[in-house]
């Protein structure tokens, strides 16, 4: 599977509703980033009462 932002193959691939994309590691990391600042980890940690 590719990669849904480029050319590179996906280390990825999430599937719902029967539509599957696919992410290299590069995109990951920088998705995950984007999520982190916004706030959006933090509250899937809280509302899963997550201790670090």
């Amino acid at each position: 599977m590719q990669c849904h932002y480029c050319d590179d193959d996906a280390a990825l691939a999430v599937e719902k509703d029967g539509i599957k994309v696919g992410l290299c590691e590069d995109h990951f990391r920088d998705r995950l980033q984007e999520l982190q600042d916004s706030g959006f980890l933090e509250d899937v940690r809280d509302d899963l009462d997550i201790d670090r």
